[in-house]
């Protein structure tokens, strides 16, 4: 997969939300098993890494550059427009300020002088859509930023950031247990733009007793969320889904499900199956 056309990615990247404390909140409970699954992603050859200001908040930021910098052959991509009160608490927000601001954070941390991928976390129904957009447009005008995508979007709010900016990728929740974003899916297959689907393992009732997931993960001898994996990959080519782990062995399982081939039968049956 290209992002931007020039910027070569595999078809599995890594999430890095849960390098940081419980509730997505503070540091990691193992700091040095965190700093592990970052060179871990290095050494499996994964080229792009998603994250977020918000994640911590900052604490994502600040230990893929402590690992990783000066990031020789990965992506970083990080997130902008929501702000953290508390543990599990997101609140947006879109202010062309606080966007402007928050690219600037991610710079430093990140300590880089341009981001590879930025992308606005979420629109903000108390701002203009087009404001928020139009901001992260103007950091890409002044090179602090190289391409621009999109996240929690629908099929409208897309046509509209790309009068304002070349989007390069969107960001949505999508797996075997929420389809929802399936039309802004095809859209990004009609236009070639990358979509990360977020939550990528989940797989609802079908990883159950008798669920479709269950079964076909035992007749493969793997997990249900290999197999959720691999459905994805199966379902677009423009899907690259980012699992995040804070462990090194799921890590690795991750991204052993890229190996797992699943028959026309197993993806039809998954495709079909309840949501």
């Amino acid at each position: 997969m290209q992002l931007g056309g020039e910027i070569e990615i595999g078809r599995l990247a890594y999430g890095a939300m849960r390098i940081t404390g419980k509730g997505v909140w503070g540091p990691p409970e193992d700091p040095e098993e965190a700093r592990a699954v970052l060179r871990r992603v290095q050494e499996l050859g994964i080229d792009l890494i998603d994250t977020a200001d918000s994640y911590g908040p900052e604490v994502s930021e600040e230990l893929i550059a402590e690992v990783l910098h000066p990031y020789k052959g990965i992506t970083i991509a990080t997130k902008g427009g929501l702000e953290r009160t508390g543990p599990g608490e997101w609140p947006r927000n879109g202010h062309p300020d606080h966007l402007k601001q928050a690219c600037e954070g991610s710079l430093r941390r990140l300590r880089v002088e341009r981001i590879d991928l930025y992308q606005l976390h979420s629109p903000d129904d108390d701002v203009p859509y087009e404001e928020s957009v139009g901001a992260i447009k103007e950091l890409q005008d002044e090179g602090k930023v190289k391409h621009v995508g999109i996240s929690n979007v629908s099929v409208e709010q897309l046509e509209q950031a790309r009068e304002i900016v070349d989007v390069v990728s969107v960001q949505n929740r999508f797996n075997l247990e929420d389809r929802h974003s399936e039309d802004v899916l095809e859209r990004c297959e009609e236009l070639g733009i990358c979509f990360f689907p977020w939550f990528p393992l989940a797989a609802g009732d079908l990883a159950g007793p008798g669920g479709a997931a269950a079964e076909i993960a035992d007749a493969h001898g793997v997990s249900t969320g290999q197999i959720a994996l691999a459905w994805l990959l199966r379902r677009s080519p423009v899907i690259v889904p980012i699992p995040g782990t804070s462990s090194v062995a799921h890590l690795e399982q991750n991204f052993a499900a890229a190996e797992i081939e699943l028959s026309d039968e197993e993806f039809e049956r998954l495709s079909r199956a309840a949501v």
